[in-house]
């Protein structure tokens, strides 16, 4: 049985959840920077190790669609937040040894901050009422 094709229909609109998420990152770095150059820095990457795997989520999870492919689609869901997971971990690893955050607590306020406009989700990914 060959493989089945990408979603033909419209995948769900991520965008305004990603500008989002990448507002808060930059009022964070603005904070950070209002405080200290070096803050701005710590909250920057703090902003990114939560925006870039929200990303790659995005990108990944809804390959597939229809009930075709139902169990394609929960198998792309599950790779995606496994990736999301993983490279969530690795991006944690990678500040905290190539450029160890000046401001712990800025660093991590943006992570949270970022992370926490996934709860606008439901808002942000509703599709417009044609009426």
């Amino acid at each position: 049985m060959p493989d089945p094709l990408p979603a033909q229909i419209k995948r769900p609109q991520f965008k305004r959840l990603l500008i989002a998420q990448t507002a808060v990152v930059l009022v964070a770095t603005i904070i950070g920077a209002i405080l200290s150059g070096a803050a701005a820095v710590s909250a920057l990457f703090g902003g990114l190790v939560c925006l870039l795997p929200s990303a790659y989520f995005a990108w990944r999870a809804f390959r597939y669609q229809g009930a075709r492919f139902a169990r394609d689609i929960v198998k792309s869901f599950y790779r995606a937040e496994a990736g999301k997971f993983g490279l969530t971990a690795a991006l944690f690893a990678l500040v905290f040894i190539a450029v160890p955050p000046s401001n712990p607590a800025l660093f991590f306020g943006a992570y949270v901050a970022t992370l926490s406009t996934q709860w606008l989700g439901p808002w942000l990914l509703q599709r417009p009422s044609h009426i």
